[in-house]
This record gives structure tokens, sequence and C-alpha cells, in this order.
């Protein structure tokens, strides 16, 4: 069977044996991820870079066997509960990876972190945990929630916009996101707008920005929500007349199914698959080969965490029972990230580059972020100042 089938195999709940002759004792990885429902592309990505790096590595973390136990976590924090202590008590995995959305990782991060499991996040990054809640036990290997947002709110300043409306979903990363919109934008918030998580219809809400006229609009609304949305925004003809800012909401797990409904709309990211560095050309070949499709922010950030891991193991070579020596060498970072520079603040989050991008046409004509400018260089979050780790 080939790695894609056996891919397949796993359903929602599976385990990857990416090696040959199993060792006696393998690293056991537990990847939470949200494949199912109207937001499983982002988990699909997030997965799908992981095991690439795994796949690279020869089915290896830190020269050591690995096994991937896959779960999907519904975007259910009750669920996901369940099924990461599965993964602790039943599967005794060393890392748990992952989860997408926040409100799970609200829910999984301390049963992870109280069991002293590394928790190396694949993408959500509450404030909740950058802050006060940091542990020696979680790493992100993605970005603090507010950060993304944050290059639109200074765009949108920069742009000397006078009035916006902003619009996200109604739980932890929704909040986050107008937080570090409004952390850089200093004009008048006309309308701030929340919707529920998973809303697909935003009639009453275009209504409600036609009849604000700002000068521009900022949204996060990932998966399929933002597909809608953009969708929607496009056909009420507010594309023509009022500036569309996002983060998450306009990326390659959308634009596939907006198409040129999404040209010339801006986002925030900490990566772009044309961003220049020889790690990430590399990368965004290898997965465009392996799985025919160009990969998001979510895949980037699954191909690095697992490097990050590689590369802690490397330096304890291959022991994961010193939880302080794992700790002191995933701190290194020792590897390099398809990002470029990066590498963690005293909170155990990054510290990086972010960018402005805007959607565009490849020259095969396909459509995909491409960067614009670079708005923060090296670039830490607000909330480390309040974790109490050094």
């Amino acid at each position: 069977m080939g790695f894609k089938g056996l891919l397949a195999s796993t359903a929602l709940l599976g385990t990857l044996a990416l090696s040959g002759a199993a060792a006696a004792d393998p690293v056991k990885v537990g990847l939470v991820s949200t494949l199912s429902g109207p937001s499983a592309v982002l988990g699909q990505h997030m997965r799908d870079g992981f095991l690439l790096a795994v796949k690279e590595l020869g089915g290896k973390l830190g020269g050591q066997e690995t096994e991937v136990i896959v779960v999907d976590d519904e975007l259910k924090p009750d669920i996901a509960v369940q099924k990461v202590k599965g993964l602790l008590e039943r599967d005794k995995v060393d890392f748990v990876a992952g989860v997408v959305f926040s409100n799970v990782m609200g829910a999984v991060a301390k049963p992870v972190t109280a069991n002293e499991t590394f928790l190396i996040s694949g993408n959500a990054g509450p404030s909740t945990i950058a802050g006060a809640g940091c542990s020696p036990f979680f790493f992100s290997a993605s970005y603090q929630n507010d950060q993304n947002h944050e290059v639109l709110g200074k765009y949108a300043q920069d742009k000397g916009f006078k009035k916006v409306v902003l619009i996200a979903p109604n739980y932890q990363a929704g909040k986050d996101s107008l937080a570090g919109f409004k952390r850089y934008y200093k004009g008048e918030v006309a309308d701030e707008i929340y919707t529920q998580l998973g809303q697909l219809d935003f009639s009453a809400e275009l209504a409600k920005i036609a009849a604000a006229k700002p000068d521009a609009v900022f949204t996060f609304m990932p998966g399929g929500m933002g597909v809608n949305l953009v969708k929607q925004y496009r056909q009420a003809g507010l594309a023509d007349t009022t500036p569309f800012l996002s983060a998450f909401t306009v990326d390659e797990t959308t634009l596939p199914a907006t198409g040129e409904a999404a040209l010339g709309f801006f986002s925030g990211a900490a990566w772009a698959p044309d961003l220049d560095t020889p790690a990430n050309k590399a990368f965004v070949a290898a997965f465009e080969k392996e799985y025919g499709y160009i990969p998001a922010l979510y895949a980037a950030q699954g191909y690095d965490a697992a490097k990050l891991i590689d590369s802690a193991l490397k330096a304890t070579g291959g022991k994961t029972a010193d939880k302080a020596a794992v700790r002191a060498a995933l701190k290194k970072a020792d590897f390099q990230s398809v990002r470029g520079n990066f590498k963690f603040n005293t909170n155990q989050f990054p510290i990086q580059d972010f960018y402005l991008v805007k959607v565009g046409k490849r020259p095969d004509g396909k459509v995909e972020t491409m960067v614009q400018e670079k708005v923060f260089s090296n670039y830490g979050d607000a909330y480390a100042e309040k974790c109490d780790m050094k």
C-alpha cells in the first residue's frame, strides 16, 4: 500500500506507522486535527504537512522509529478531551501535536500539560495560553492568535482608513482576532459583529456593512465560513466599493472553493506559498507533488511542528524520559523553518516575521496568496510579558 493509501486508511481515528520495521520502543505522537465538518480542510492541510515531514525524515523523528496516531477532534471540545485522554492513557504518547481551533485547544491543553506531556500547537494560539496560562509543556509552532490580525490593523491604520466594520465568530480566536486588529488600528470601529461558529449565511451581516458604509471591512472567518462570506461579499457588490481585509479567510484552504471571487482580497500571515526561502520552495514543491494541491499556512505549520520535534529528539538522542532535556532542546528551535526567521520567546511562542499578502493568480492559472510586503520583523506577541517563564 502506498503512502496516500495508508493515509486514507486511517479514516477519522487511525494509526500511521510510517516506518518499515517497527522499533522496540517507537516515539509516539498523537496528532489532533479537525477532519470532519465544514472546517475539515484546515485540519487536512495541517495533518498532511506534518505527515509529509515525517515521511521525508524516513518515518523517524530524531532518528527514532515513529508512530503517528491521527485523531479527529470533530471541532467539539468535549470529544477532543475524550480522544486526547485516550492518547495519554491508552496510547501513552510522547507528544501531542496539532489542534486547529482555539476552543478545542482551550479544552485539551490542561489535561495534556498536566500529564507533563509536551503539546506542540500546529495552529491554535489563544491568548490565555500565551500569557498568564503559559506552560513549560506547551510550545507553539504557529503564532499567537492576535498576530496575523495585527498585520491588517497596522495596514488599515497606515492606509488612513477612518472607519471600519469588524466581523468574526463568537469564540476565543474570534475575540483574539479583533483584539489584534484594534491593537494597531486607532480609527472608528463602526460595528463589531460576532457570528455563530459555523455560520454560513451572512446576508444580515452584509446588510449591516452596506448600511454602515465603512472605508474597509476586517474579518476572521476560517474554513467553510470564509468560503461563504467571500462569495456573498462579492455577490453583494461590496468588493467593488469596500476593501476586504482578513486573516485565515482567504487562504489556500478556501481559495479552491472561492476561486476568482477572492482576487484582490488581503490577508495577514507569517507565511505564503511564494515566500522566498530555500526551505519553503522545497516544501511547497514536495507538498504539491505528494498531495496535488497548494499548501496553506496550516500545512506549513504542521510541517514545522514535525521538524521541531525532530530537532529536539536529535538533541536528546531520541530519548523522551528526561522532560527538562526535551524542553531545553525544543526551546532551541534548531531546525530550518519554512518561514525563515524562527525562534522562541519566553512564553514558548515564536518570534517571527509577518506579511501582508494578497490573492493573485500564478502563471499556471491557479489562485494563491502572494507576499506584498513585510509588516513586522522578528515579532513577538503582546502576551509574553504576562508569562512567568524565563
